[in-house]
């Protein structure tokens, strides 16, 4: 880890927020749950429902600045979603808005981890695996760590009832613990630096 607190600001929509868990942890929280840090992490979880990457890109600096200091740790967590198939942006513009993201971070010494979209029921699945694939190729061009999470989920069982027997939208107990389970499994640990929970 760098100097100082780690403070880490997760952006992205709802599903950064958990909503749908009973618990109210969402991935995000289970990941923490599975971080052992040398001393307590500060967490800003700043999720905009049904945000495009558009959207993201246009306000995550504004908003994580105030959270990180001069002397910190600064680390972002992007967590992806399915808005841009929505709205219908092309996929050089979904690329684009991400690596305007991750190089105004690396240009602040900011350090980023990116979580890509999972299946939807509402989404196009081809088309959100095409999505998921941009992202995955702008996060290689940078060396940034990324958690491909609609092909594992594609398919997965558990994760499309865990869907459905919520709002047909949201995951979740079920659905949070498997994204959390991909994200963990994405160089989660070695990009902080810090151990596995035991």
């Amino acid at each position: 880890m760098g100097e100082g607190q780690l403070r880490i600001c997760v952006i992205g929509d709802e599903l950064t927020a958990g909503t749908g868990d009973a618990r109210g942890l969402g991935w995000v929280g289970r990941v923490m749950a599975r971080t052992t840090t040398e001393e307590p992490a500060f967490v800003a979880q700043l999720a905009v429902p049904g945000e495009s990457s558009t959207a993201l890109s246009a306000r995550w600096e504004t908003e994580c600045r105030r959270r990180f200091g001069a002397h910190t740790d600064n680390r972002l967590v992007i967590g992806l979603g399915s808005t841009d198939l929505d709205e219908g942006l092309s996929l050089a513009r979904s690329r684009l808005n991400l690596a305007n993201i991750l190089d105004g971070a690396a240009a602040s010494r900011v350090s980023c981890f990116v979580v890509g979209p999972p299946p939807r029921p509402a989404a196009d699945p081809e088309a959100l695996a095409a999505l998921s694939q941009a992202y995955a190729d702008v996060c290689q061009r940078r060396h940034v760590p990324y958690a491909e999470t609609f092909e594992p989920l594609r398919t997965h069982e558990q994760w499309h009832a865990d869907v459905a027997a919520g709002d047909g939208t949201h995951p979740g107990q079920a659905g949070y613990g498997l994204l959390a389970w991909l994200v963990l499994h994405s160089g989660w640990h070695d990009w902080l630096g810090a151990e596995p929970a035991s």
